[in-house]
């Protein structure tokens, strides 16, 4: 997986380019897209027969993830516009939105490792959803470095 070390490097490299804070998003979303796909091919070791169904079955599964993620960047920028004066419940809102989208990633990622066994014996589905895991948490630990504490009025 040394493609995903790659990861974190680039998501810095992209903030620099970047003009807007949409941009920057955008341009860090597609660097990990690419760079966790290059490190998912090199994980899964897949055969001839289960690389077409695997990639497409990702690809839809990416897409799904895509738009989830949306709702984790609303949720990030909502919390940053309020940062300075955040209140209990702002506070309150932001954690309960973070909690449904938590609940929605699980559900999403629940639904698929049934999907992918479906393809796959379930060590690969496993290990895929291990290798996943791996990269969103070098993700996750690159915004827990990035965004403060809370701090409400």
């Amino acid at each position: 997986m040394k493609h995903v070390s790659l990861i974190v490097a680039l998501f810095l490299v992209s903030f620099l380019s970047a003009q807007t804070t949409n941009d920057y998003l955008e341009i860090t979303r597609d660097v990990i897209k690419t760079e966790k796909k290059a490190a998912i091919a090199e994980v899964m070791e897949l055969s001839e027969t289960e690389s077409q169904p695997f990639w497409n079955l990702y690809n839809e599964y990416e897409g799904k993830l895509y738009a989830l993620g949306n709702k984790r960047i609303e949720i990030i920028k909502s919390y940053a516009d309020n940062y300075e004066n955040l209140s209990n419940e702002k506070a309150d809102e932001l954690i309960m939105d973070y909690f449904k989208y938590e609940s929605d990633l699980l559900k999403l990622k629940k639904n698929y490792y049934k999907q992918f066994k479906k393809i796959l014996p379930a060590g690969k589905a496993a290990k895929f959803f291990q290798a996943e895991s791996k990269i969103q948490a070098m993700v996750d630990a690159k915004l827990a470095l990035e965004i403060p504490m809370m701090e409400t009025n």
